[in-house]
């Protein structure tokens, strides 16, 4: 018997009980489709929380004064502008910035509101990648005349102005009047965990000083020119305001890829538990293929026996079996993968336009392998059970 006959044979005896092998292939269906979404999910949920931390900002280094509990700090220990001019010359360094918090009061109908008052650089848009809502952020000009003028937030916007226009609306703080001439977001929500509170105001670094009477920085930012150069400007940075301040000043210098670590790492122990399920389901469906393929050996053992008595030899038998075994898991995995790759299309207009859902192609021919694999193992007992019927046995069998 040819190898096209022996193929024949096979997809006749599948043909003749479609419903069982139908429900044989079910469980290859599911563990095909499980490997396709589960490596989807996790290319697409990696992307997506590494995009937000990175929206933070990109390749970002920063640095702030420890403060001694229960004593003030020498004006020597701060950070200064100076500081910040030395590092822009480092190598790898893109943009720097620098930034000073106070917390200060505006005016709503009579009734003071608190709000946080930040003094920024003219990097700090870029480095921090704000995205403006109205208006504009400052300009070259604004920062060295020192021009009453700031940005605030969306939140404090609707706030003081309702559904007014804000641009070019005063706004007082303290002894201070401001012009608005922007409103703006940060590009991923930081929760109040930096500087930017749910309503803040920004203004030019240098007028911060009408305020705190010193021209000094809490905050010193760098952007680095790539995610490889983040290190390296983190140890200048750390080197840098050593050699400039007093021995005996602390600074913590910080950067986001401990946590980008540990997000790839969340994502990658969730991707291998959801692989083991999957791996789980290929498995019952697997003992499934084989459990069948048993019963069909049974089933089919005088017809195995007439096969062998007029000439079929050994190995025919053995891979009609497998065939079969093989048309179980292959089909089953081409329908899940076709499943697995629906899934994620037909759910892309439902997510945010931002995000993207990306399908591996390794997924497609690791869960296409996987499965025929699984389906030829667990069937090679049954077709090499078949194989080994002797003819007279087999013949006499009822």
């Amino acid at each position: 018997m040819h190898l096209r006959e022996t193929v024949s044979v096979a997809i006749d005896a599948l043909r003749s009980n479609k419903l069982r092998a139908s429900l044989t292939s079910l469980g290859v269906i599911i563990g095909s489709a499980s490997i396709v979404l589960v490596v989807t999910v996790a290319l697409t949920s990696k992307k997506f929380v590494i995009s937000q931390i990175e929206g933070v900002g990109s390749n970002l280094v920063w640095a702030e004064m420890v403060h001694a509990t229960g004593r003030s700090q020498p004006l020597s220990h701060e950070i200064t502008m100076d500081d910040m001019k030395a590092m822009r010359a480092e190598p790898g360094v893109l943009e720097v910035a620098g930034t000073r918090e106070l917390p200060m009061a505006v005016v709503v109908s009579g009734i003071e509101r608190p709000v946080n008052l930040i003094g920024v650089t003219q990097g700090f848009q870029t480095i921090r990648r704000l995205v403006i809502y109205r208006g504009r952020y400052f300009d070259s000009e604004d920062m060295e005349s020192r021009a009453k003028v700031c940005l605030v937030t969306k939140e404090l916007s609707e706030r003081v102005f309702g559904l007014e226009n804000p641009i070019g609306r005063p706004i007082r703080m303290g002894e201070l009047t401001f012009t608005v001439i922007g409103v703006f977001r940060e590009r991923v929500a930081t929760f109040g965990l930096s500087e930017i509170q749910k309503e803040s105001v920004i203004i030019p670094l240098g007028l911060m000083k009408y305020y705190t009477g010193e021209d000094v920085l809490r905050v010193l930012y760098a952007q680095a020119v790539s995610p490889d150069a983040v290190a390296s400007v983190e140890r200048e940075m750390t080197q840098l305001l050593k050699s400039r301040h007093p021995l005996d000043a602390e600074y913590d210098v910080q950067t986001l890829v401990a946590i980008l670590g540990a997000a790839r790492t969340i994502s990658l122990a969730l991707t291998v538990v959801l692989l083991v399920i999957a791996a789980i389901a290929l498995l019952i469906s697997g003992i499934g293929i084989m459990n069948i393929m048993l019963v069909t050996v049974k089933e089919r053992t005088r017809e195995i026996g007439i096969r062998k008595a007029i000439g079929a030899a050994h190995k025919e038998i053995l891979y009609q079996f497998l065939i079969e075994a093989f048309l179980i898991s292959g089909g089953g995995a081409v329908l899940g993968i076709l499943i697995g790759l629906a899934i994620p299309v037909s759910i892309q207009p439902l997510l945010p336009g931002n995000l993207r859902v990306p399908v591996s192609s390794m997924s497609v021919i690791v869960a296409f392998v996987v499965s025929c694999s699984t389906g030829l193992f667990f069937g090679y007992l049954p077709a090499s059970q078949a194989a080994k019927l002797q003819p007279i046995e087999s013949l006499r069998y009822e």
